[in-house]
């Protein structure tokens, strides 16, 4: 959570810059959207690998994910000038991890699918910062971010009804199986 709250605060401070450092908070900010998923990887090899898994070790594995993603696209959308583009992609975000856990917990195996899962929305984000480095090349600032955030809401927004659709087509199945 603290690589993203790092991230969400790079995002915020270069979607307002336009000089030399803009370049510099866009790289670190991809770095810290980068360094969240190196965390999260390395946290549950630990805990699944190491033998250190506990009884609340599925809410530290989710609630800091959706706390980060929350972080980084809102810190994103309130720099470019764009507040609730960033809520709705944050929202989005974390309604497709709920969407999955709802299904596991009804007894549908978990649905890691896409368009927008987590490492999209992740690898989208950071191409979209190293990519708005080269925008002052065409005079531009902020567009390539402005269009990774539509993407990614509306991408998570159709991977959330993705996921929705199949829970009840597992729920049915699994119904009309007994």
């Amino acid at each position: 959570m603290v690589a993203a709250a790092f991230a969400g605060i790079t995002f915020f401070f270069a979607g307002q810059d336009t000089e030399w450092t803009r370049a510099f908070l866009l790289i670190l900010a991809a770095a810290f959207c980068q360094l969240r998923l190196l965390c999260n990887l390395f946290d549950g090899m630990v805990a699944v690998e190491g033998g250190k898994g506990a009884a609340d070790g599925p809410f530290w594995n989710e609630f800091p994910d959706r706390v980060a993603d929350i972080l980084i696209l809102t810190g994103l959308g309130y720099g470019i000038g764009s507040p609730g583009l960033g809520w709705a992609a944050a929202s989005f975000a974390v309604l497709t991890a709920y969407v999955r856990e709802l299904g596991r917990v009804a007894g549908t195996p978990s649905d890691f699918s896409g368009p927008m899962a987590k490492q999209h929305r992740m690898a989208t984000i950071t191409a979209a910062a190293v990519l708005s480095v080269f925008e002052p090349l065409w005079n531009g600032h902020n567009q390539i971010l402005l269009a990774a955030l539509w993407l990614i809401a509306i991408g998570a927004a159709f991977t959330a009804l993705r996921r929705g659709r199949n829970v009840v087509r597992n729920l049915k199945a699994s119904h009309s199986g007994n």
